[in-house]
């Protein structure tokens, strides 16, 4: 077994080692998300926390760490009878993040079940992680039915295994900590609060700092074992600190003034639930424990808000997490203003005995953004050259320059759900019909390796022929591993939603623009419900560029979106060219994830001979491909040229309207887009 990095070496980030520390006194805070840039010591700290973990007791023998004193009466290993134990080490539990169902959860052996009646049950990383630590690296990249799964284990403190009929439920209590690096995506709401603390992790600036970093990984490197001694003494008196902390918690006193300010807290920062008054209470306690004290003052409060509302306080995936601390103060006061004034309520700015974590003299969370977390660019209607009024006419610069300043987007709204034609078999998402593990049941097959889903009515249909020759007696029925059938089932798959943005002269009208942008907002938006990857290509001026690269961060695209400047010619063959481009590296990196690409136009094309002629043999290139297309046109005026339809049937698509994007509009609710050019 290699020798883990020690917890006490890791040179700074003081908010993830507080954070994992906190939890290690009081698992009920819930566990931490750790979000930030690759390269930051997440994954470490987090092997690293083990080490200082106490050990736990549990019956001997049993698969599913039951404890000694309280065993659980339903667990598949039992009946225990209540005694002495043995004990273990904590165990930290590594989630892969393409595990598979029965990877997490624990696999049935049906075959057993059907023909033996037994209920085999092999446990799955959910029981290995009971009363540890369950670690997920790149949580956000989980596919969804293992999110519902973790969803299901922390709320119940139990997993369930249902396959045809048959059962099996044990206890999964744990400790859920999770790494991500927020420019690959945002996890689900759902998810997001499980975790009872988010922080924010970034990697020093200062030149000491980066090289005391450097010389001790090195020397870790070099030694691991040696490394590890010449830290034996600090792990060893952090984790009795650990240790004293837990002993101290149950005495720990959260007066009422305290806990009116919590609940003020939260309701100033208008959260979703209650959970978020929970966590900063257990939070607040952890804290006070930490610092050896029987009493919660203001400032664990303070502390414990940073570290408990950051990632509970965003309303769609566009909003960055964050805290404004100037308003978290103002909070803070007025509810201490509107205490009763108990005396031991008052809180004491500076602690007694400075027993508060160290958080490095500076601001001590990496999460919360000072002032101006809100504020997006410039406002519309500031200053500058106006652009020209839209009328219809060709791609005339604004005078006084091609280039005119980004303008905000318009209030985005539900979009049509656009899928793409056929029945692929991509990654699991909600777009697209596909043939995936979870859905509904529509036939049944062979099973080429272990079986997962069994079609219970094809087995039996299969075994029944056979049940003279096999000698049945009794009720019983001879099953064979040749008569198992495996269930095929219909879901829907995440897809490539490649945008492909017209910024050119003839959009540049600001409300016009406004426009665009919101609706392009807007279907972002339906690909992060959806769960899909995107990617952004814009034309403008000479040629096309790649905004974004294909990414599951669609926060990332709203960004780039944000500040797209428009202006100059329009060449949009260069764009759909651009487009194939990117489609064709992509369909070469993930070959099962089908395409859908929405050019957003009104149509025009400038630039060479003929650039229109020269936009529809771009367009019927992706035709002859087979990939599915939308076009969203965004013609307006009196004088409509109809080049974006034309364009649409070139692709092999359709087009609609802005207006005919919104779900409400009366064009209809659902508009799946067809390699023909025609709506389902």
């Amino acid at each position: 077994m290699s020798t883990p990095y020690p917890f006490t070496a890791i040179v700074g980030q003081d908010d993830l080692r507080l954070g994992l520390l906190l939890n290690a006194v009081s698992p009920a805070v819930g566990g931490v998300l750790v979000r930030g840039e690759k390269g930051t010591a997440k994954s470490t700290a987090v092997r690293a926390l083990a080490a200082l973990m106490p050990e736990v007791d549990v019956v001997a023998g049993c698969r599913f760490s039951c404890a000694p004193g309280a065993p659980d009466p339903a667990c598949p290993d039992g009946p225990h009878e209540a005694g002495t134990g043995v004990s273990r080490p904590a165990r930290t539990v590594e989630l892969p993040v393409g595990a598979s169902e029965d990877r997490l959860v624990g696999a049935l052996d049906i075959e057993r079940a059907l023909s033996e009646g037994v209920k085999a049950f092999e446990p799955g990383l959910l029981a290995d992680a009971h009363r540890g630590i369950l670690y997920v690296d790149e949580v956000n990249l989980l596919h969804d039915h293992l999110v519902d799964l973790l969803l299901d284990a922390a709320a119940m403190g139990a997993s369930y295994v249902e396959r045809e009929g048959v059962s099996v439920r044990h206890a999964a209590r744990f400790l859920l900590v999770g790494t991500m690096n927020p420019e690959e995506g945002e996890l689900r709401p759902q998810l997001l609060d499980r975790f009872g603390l988010t922080v924010e992790v970034a990697a020093s600036r200062e030149t000491d700092l980066r090289v005391e970093v450097v010389r001790r990984r090195l020397a870790y490197d070099d030694d691991p074992a040696g490394f590890a001694a010449r830290w034996a003494d600090e792990e060893a008196a952090l984790r009795e600190r650990i240790v004293a902390a837990r002993a101290l918690l149950p005495r720990v006193v959260l007066g009422d003034g305290v806990l009116r300010q919590i609940a003020a807290t939260c309701a100033a920062f208008e959260v979703d639930g209650m959970r978020a008054d929970i966590v900063m209470a257990r939070t607040a306690t952890a804290l006070a424990a930490w610092a050896g004290r029987e009493e919660v003052v203001a400032d664990d409060v303070r502390q414990a808000a940073l570290l408990a509302l950051p990632h509970r306080r965003r309303r769609n995936p566009f909003d960055a997490p964050g805290l404004d601390e100037d308003k978290l103060e103002e909070a803070l006061d007025e509810a201490a203003d509107t205490a009763d004034g108990e005396g031991d309520d008052d809180p004491d700015p500076d602690g007694p005995g400075g027993g508060v974590p160290p958080q490095g003299g500076g601001p001590a969370t990496d999460g919360p953004d000072d002032g101006g977390t809100d504020t997006g660019g410039p406002e519309d209607g500031g200053p500058g050259a106006p652009g020209r009024e839209e009328t219809g006419g060709g791609d005339t610069p604004a005078p006084g320059g091609g280039e005119q300043q980004p303008v905000r987007a318009g209030e985005p709204f539900r979009t049509k759900m656009l899928s793409v034609p056929g029945l692929g078999e991509g990654a699991a998402g909600r777009r697209s019909r596909a043939r995936t593990e979870h859905g509904r049941t529509t036939g049944s097959r062979r099973p080429e390796g272990a079986l997962t889903k069994l079609h219970l009515a094809a087995t039996v249909q299969a075994a029944a022929p056979h049940q003279r020759a096999r000698g049945r007696s009794g009720r019983g029925l001879v099953v064979r591993r040749d008569d198992l059938r495996q269930a095929t089932r219909e879901g829907r798959e995440g897809n490539l939603v490649l945008f492909v943005v017209d910024a050119s002269g003839s959009m540049a009208a600001r409300q016009r623009m406004s426009a665009v942008k919101g609706a392009v907002m807007s279907l972002l938006l339906d690909a992060y419900q959806r769960r899909d990857k995107v990617g952004l290509v814009t034309f403008r001026g000479r040629d096309a560029e790649v905004a974004l690269p294909p990414t599951s961060s669609v926060d990332a695209a709203a960004a780039r979106l944000e500040t797209l400047p428009t202006g100059g010619r329009t060449p949009l063959a260069a764009g759909l060219l651009k487009a194939h481009d990117v489609l064709r590296v992509e369909r070469l990196r993930d070959p099962s994830r089908r395409a859908l690409l929405v050019l957003v136009t009104d149509g025009r094309a400038t630039g060479g001979v003929d650039p229109v002629a020269l936009a529809a043999r771009a367009g019927r290139l992706h035709a002859s491909e087979g990939t599915a297309s939308v076009v969203v046109d965004c013609e307006s005026g009196f004088v409509r040229l109809g080049l974006a339809a034309q364009l649409a049937r070139d692709l092999g698509g359709s087009a609609v309207t802005l207006d005919e994007l919104r779900a409400d509009s009366i064009a209809g609710l659902v508009k799946d887009i067809t390699a023909t050019g025609r709506a389902a």
